[in-house]
Parts: structure tokens; sequence; C-alpha cells
């Protein structure tokens, strides 16, 4: 019975009421009963057969993250599970690449078994034969993807490529994002994006469309912005370059952090996560406890949440134009 209703809670939601709603993009909390179940979900990802969806999670204070998995039989999602190269380190922000082989992700775990220390954030991957083989033990690609310092939140597209976000200045925290090359000789050192993506803001976690026709990413700090964070879609023109990123506006950023986009291609389905809340600050009764715990225990409570609508990048690109 659990597992059926893990497949009508993927199917079917309830409106965000925190975002300004159009008919044409109603967006709908994804899997309210299962992510209900976590203090915290972010950064989902969905393998290229519609199979496997893995998602982060996390404590409420964010002290620790972890990657779930749940797998699909037939018509049935199975419970969630720890994929099983998580679970010990700091793990999130897991990506699959287009054919489904690999999966990377970003993690603080040492470089090998004989230290227990953690180190600093690295762009990690584990990897497969075919899609119903297990995954490897997770490799980490080393110089020059990684640094000294911290990358998050990998995306790759159809050539191996990974856009990631990195603080590439060791005197700020300011995050931008850099993209990386695959070749038969590895990856190349990473470049970042121009002026048309990265700015004197915050640019974080970036989706890149698998033909790398358009990006997705999180923004802090623009003129435009709506408040804690918002996302931003810019498109590659027929030249190869990047043309100014627009706001994908109020109908999916809040006044709270948007963020950790991730389109199911086959679906034409956006997903992303977002901290907003629909907790009212006050009422116009007296509330009892079993009222004051539906209020707080609501899907869009502050906590991080991941949230879908559909999705028609061509719809943003007529926008901008």
């Amino acid at each position: 019975m659990k597992k059926m209703l893990l497949l009508l809670v993927l199917l079917t939601g309830i409106s965000i009421t925190g975002h300004t709603q159009d008919s044409s993009q109603e967006i709908v909390p994804f899997m309210p009963e299962l992510m209900n179940r976590f203090p915290n979900v972010r950064d989902v990802a969905i393998s290229p057969d519609g199979s496997e969806i893995y998602f982060s999670v996390s404590s409420f204070r964010k002290e620790f993250y972890a990657i779930v998995v749940i797998k699909r039989n037939g018509d049935e999602w199975s419970e969630p599970v720890v994929a099983p190269f998580s679970g010990q380190y700091n793990d999130l922000e897991p990506a699959i690449s287009p054919d489904g082989l690999k999966l990377f992700f970003a993690s603080q775990r040492p470089l090998n078994d004989t230290i227990n220390e953690p180190k600093d954030w690295d762009i990690w991957y584990v990897e497969r034969k075919s899609a119903d083989a297990e995954w490897s033990a997770p490799i980490n690609p080393g110089a020059p993807l990684n640094s000294d310092g911290n990358e998050f939140y990998p995306s790759v597209t159809n050539k191996g490529d990974v856009y990631f976000t990195t603080t590439p200045n060791e005197n700020t925290d300011k995050e931008d994002i850099f993209v990386s090359r695959y070749s038969k000789k590895g990856f190349s050192q990473p470049v970042a994006l121009p002026a048309e993506v990265n700015t004197d803001g915050y640019e974080f976690n970036a989706f890149i469309a698998p033909d790398e026709s358009y990006l997705i990413f999180s923004s802090f700090g623009r003129k435009d912005g709506n408040g804690g964070g918002d996302l931003y879609i810019a498109f590659r023109g027929s030249d190869g370059k990047w043309q100014t990123a627009q706001n994908m506006g109020p109908e999916i950023n809040s006044e709270q952090l948007d963020y950790c986009p991730f389109v199911d291609v086959p679906t034409q389905t956006l997903y992303f996560t977002s901290e907003s809340s629909n907790v009212r600050k006050y009422f116009d009764r007296p509330q009892t406890l079993e009222a004051l715990e539906d209020e707080f225990y609501q899907f869009e409570n502050g906590l991080s949440r991941i949230y879908q609508m559909p999705f028609s990048p061509e719809d943003y690109q007529t926008k901008t134009e």
C-alpha cells in the first residue's frame, strides 16, 4: 500500500501558495508525503529511463547530508534507502549523466580509506556498465576538475563536460559557475562562464541542458532578484555564445531561496528546491495545538522542499527575445 501511495504522490500535488501562480505553469510539491519524512530535501536527479530518483536529505540544521534513492518496479516505487555510495560522509547534489552510466555528486569524503577526517568539497562520481548494474566505489577525478577549494553541484552534458559551482577566489566565499570539458585525456582546466551568466553577485547550482542549449541556475545579489536567491535562465546562441541570463519570474521565484534546478528532459518537467514558507504570522483567533501542528508541518514551511512544474525552454526563450 505504501508503494502505491508513493506513485500517487509522484503524480499529484497541491499548488504552492507562496509563489505567484500562472495557469500554464502550475507548480506542485514533488512527492509530498515522502519528502515530509525528512527535515530537509533538495537536489533531485532522475535517471534517463525514469526508473531511479536520487535526492539529498539533511538534518534540520543541515549539519549532515546524504543521498537517498527510490526505484520503480512497474507501477510501484520502492521505499527510500541511502544510496550505496553514501551515508558516511557529507554527500549531496547527485547528477546522472545523459547515458545513465555515471552519477556525479559533491562530497566531503577523504581521498582514501586511510584518512578518517573529511576534506573540502570535491566532485566525485560512481559508474556502472549498464542501467541495471551496481554502482562502482566513488571515484575522485582529481585536478584540474577539483582544486584546493570547494566544488559543488555538477551537471553533465551529452559530451561528458561538467558544469559546476566553485569559489574561485580563496579570499572570498563568492560562488561562480565554471565548466570543465571532457576528452579521452580527462577533464580540462575549468573555465568561468562569461559575464552573461556570472556577475558581481553569487551564481551557483547550475543545470545544463544535455545539448548545452540553455542553462538554469540560482543567483543572489542581482537588482532584479525577488529575495534570498532566484532561478535564472540563459540560452546559448547559434554562435556558441551565451545570451544574457533572465530571471525566470515570480511564478517560480519566491521571496526565499529558490535553487537546485533539474530538468527531466523526456517529460519536460522542471524540478527545483525552495525554502519558501506559507506559515502565517498571525491568526484571526487563538489556535488549538492540532491547528498549530498542521500549520507548522505543512509542506511549504520554510524548510527546503522540492517542487515540480511543466517546462518548455521555448516559452522562456520567447520571453527573453
